[in-house]
């Protein structure tokens, strides 16, 4: 769904590490950094758009749901093997996408076979979220699914259809009231630098508008870094895309930070960021910018370029 996972191989290492669970995954496995002590349960293999230009992480797989089979095998593994773990993650990037009988039936067995679970999680795109009725969404909460890794990347629509993001920006701000209706959290990802340079301050100030208008729990701010073979580094390669420098994004930043009137925590200590910041908003909106224009006059030194990370 987006941009604010980790480096595929390495989350799956971490992850099994961590939870010893022995599941069988397609391909490579992503999930938010937030979520590096859950059990990752592949349930979709893919994503349902793949569209998207800035991204590749699922380009070499084709979208399909796993088999019931497949699935409550991974399950009864990990309650064997992580019985004690407190939070679970569907992956890959649709869970959403699954019908609503066999996906509640998968929570069903997760409540069943993993009683210490307490929040199961998932990527959830505009389009997916928008494919549940209300009282789907409150059936989906009622088993323990309580937050939604939402990717809106952009609060501009002339960034989102450049970068051939699905639905527009209004459509993901009611798909994120929605969530809330059902007392489902959002934890919204945006991409510093998406708008390029010829759309910095648009990107930068309809994002903030859009984090207003939806006013969700969590934000993760994370800066575009070009990963090969994708069409926006084409595009590049081009000269028909340029990417803005670190101070530019900073500046972006700032924007954001000064105009968002969300009331949630804003992280954007992400490995491709430049400066890391975790602030609760409006509470701590003075501090954060302080320290944005602190690096901005080199007063902070910022990350170097070789630390970043996608």
């Amino acid at each position: 769904m987006t941009l604010q996972a980790a480096r595929a191989g390495l989350a799956h290492r971490r992850a099994a590490d961590r939870v010893r669970v022995t599941v069988h995954y397609e391909g490579r496995i992503f999930r938010p950094p937030s979520e590096a002590d859950a059990i990752l349960l592949q349930v979709t293999v893919g994503c349902s758009h793949n569209g998207c230009r800035f991204c590749a992480m699922y380009r070499e797989k084709r979208f399909r749901i796993k088999t019931r089979q497949e699935i409550l095998r991974d399950i009864a593994e990990a309650s064997v093997e992580a019985a004690g773990i407190g939070r679970v993650f569907l992956c890959d990037g649709d869970a959403l996408a699954m019908p609503q009988a066999q996906l509640v039936e998968i929570l069903k067995e997760i409540q069943a076979g993993l009683p210490n679970v307490i929040r199961i999680s998932t990527y959830a795109n505009a389009k997916s979220v928008a494919g549940k009725t209300d009282a789907e969404l409150a059936e989906l909460r009622a088993l323990n699914l309580k937050l939604f890794h939402m990717g809106l990347e952009s609060g501009d629509d002339v960034t989102l259809q450049r970068m051939q993001k699905h639905g527009d920006v209004q459509l993901h701000i009611a798909e994120a009231h929605r969530a809330r209706t059902a007392n489902i959290q959002t934890f919204v990802t945006i991409l510093l630098g998406l708008g390029g340079r010829d759309r910095s301050r648009e990107h930068a100030m309809g994002t903030a508008r859009a984090l207003t208008d939806m006013n969700p729990n969590y934000v993760g701010a994370l800066s575009l870094m070009l990963i090969p073979g994708t069409p926006l580094d084409a595009d590049v390669q081009r000269g028909q895309f340029c990417v803005p420098d670190a101070k530019e994004l900073l500046f972006e930043l700032r924007t954001i930070l000064e105009h968002t009137e969300m009331r949630g925590v804003f992280y954007a200590n992400h490995a491709s960021n430049y400066l890391p910041i975790r602030a609760r908003l409006p509470r701590d909106r003075a501090e954060a910018i302080a320290q944005v224009d602190a690096a901005l006059s080199g007063t902070i030194p910022l990350k170097p370029e070789w630390m970043r990370g996608t």
